[in-house]
C-alpha cells in the first residue's frame, strides 16, 4: 500500500512538525529513501528520492510541494547559521578514538568511547522514536564535541529527517539581524523553526556575551522543546557551574532534564594532533 502522497501532504502542512505525525513522517521517509549517492540531501533537490529533484510530486491529478522543500525552508531562513562544508565531510567512521590514547590518563579514551556510542545510539533510536532524550557533549577546544554533533546531523540528513544545524553566537546576530528593516524573517518565524524542529543541535554553547535579552531567547528554545520532548543535542565548552552562571539555573536545570551529559577530553588538542600530522607528512618536523 502506497500512502507516501498523503503524508508528502502532511508533511508541507502548517501543522507538519506536531507531535502526532512526526513518527509517520519519519518512518515514511526511511521506507521510501532508496540508497544516497549523496551525503547531505538537504543540500541539493536532485538527492532527493521522493521528487527526484523536481521539489514537487504528484497527488492524484495535482502537483504538491515535496517534503524536501519543508528542509529547504529551514536551512533557508537561517541564512547564516548552517553548517560549514567541513561541518558536512564528518562521519562517525571517521571519529578517530586515537586521539584520546594515553597510556598515563585512560580516562580520555573512555569517556571518548562512550560519548560515540551514545551519540550512534541516539541516531538509531530517533529514528524510531521521535521523543528521544537528546545529548550534551562537554569539553574543551579541540575534543571533537562538535565532530559527534555533525555526525549526528549528517546521518540523520542522509535519512531525510529535519534537522537543524546552529551556532549558538549565530543563531543569535540572525535573531538580532532579524530586527532590521530588510529582513525577510521576522524573530518569531526564526524561533518557531528552532523550538518545533524535530531535531536541532545547538553547537558551541559557550561563554559569550550573554545580555538577558539573548539569556531569553536560548530558555525560550530549551523550554519549548523540554516541554515538548523534541531532541536536541549541545555541545558547550562550558561545565554545569559555568552554565548555570552565564545562562542562569532555569537553563541549566532544564539542559539536565531534556539530555543525557556526556564530557570530551584529549591530551592534546585534536587540531593540532591533525597540524602536527599534517606537517610532519610535508616534512617541516
Amino acid at each position: 500500500m502506497d500512502n507516501s502522497g498523503d503524508i508528502i501532504a502532511k508533511v508541507m502542512s502548517k501543522t507538519s512538525f506536531k507531535r502526532e505525525q512526526k513518527q509517520n513522517i519519519n518512518n515514511q521517509s526511511l521506507q521510501d529513501a532508496p540508497e544516497q549517492t549523496s551525503a547531505f540531501p538537504h543540500t541539493e533537490l536532485s538527492t532527493c528520492p521522493i521528487c527526484d529533484g523536481r521539489g514537487i510530486v504528484l497527488q492524484g491529478d495535482s502537483a504538491v510541494a515535496c517534503s524536501c522543500m519543508e528542509q529547504k525552508r529551514i536551512d533557508n531562513s537561517f541564512k547564516y547559521a548552517r553548517m560549514s562544508k567541513e561541518l558536512k565531510t564528518y562521519s562517525f567512521a571517521q571519529f578517530n578514538l586515537e586521539y584520546y590514547r594515553c597510556t598515563t590518563e585512560p580516562d580520555h579514551y573512555v569517556n571518548a568511547e562512550k560519548a560515540l556510542k551514545a551519540a550512534q545510539d541516539f541516531t538509531e533510536k530517533v529514528q524510531k522514536n521521535p521523543y528521544e532524550i537528546g545529548l550534551l557533549f562537554s569539553g574543551p577546544v579541540g575534543s571533537g564535541k562538535t565532530f559527534l554533533a555533525a555526525s549526528i546531523a549528517n546521518a540523520l540528513l542522509l535519512q531525510q529527517y529535519k534537522v537543524l544545524f546552529l551556532v549558538v553566537p549565530d543563531l543569535l546576530d540572525e535573531l538580532r539581524a532579524s530586527f532590521s528593516a530588510k529582513s525577510e524573517t521576522s524573530e518569531a518565524d526564526l524561533l518557531d523553526i528552532a523550538r518545533t524542529v524535530p531535531i536541532l543541535i545547538l553547537d558551541d554553547l559557550g561563554a559569550h556575551n550573554y545580555t538577558e535579552w539573548s539569556r531569553n531567547r536560548i530558555y525560550s528554545i530549551l523550554n519549548y522543546r523540554m516541554n515538548e520532548q523534541l531532541p536536541t543535542i549541545i555541545t558547550t565548552n562550558l561545565d554545569f557551574d559555568e552554565i548555570e552562571q552565564h545562562l542562569g539555573e532555569r537553563t541549566c536545570s532544564r539542559l539536565l532534564q531534556m539530555c543525557r551529559v556526556f564530557r570530551l577530553t584529549a591530551p592534546q588538542d585534536i587540531r593540532r594532533q591533525k597540524y602536527i600530522q599534517r606537517e610532519k607528512g610535508k616534512g617541516q618536523f
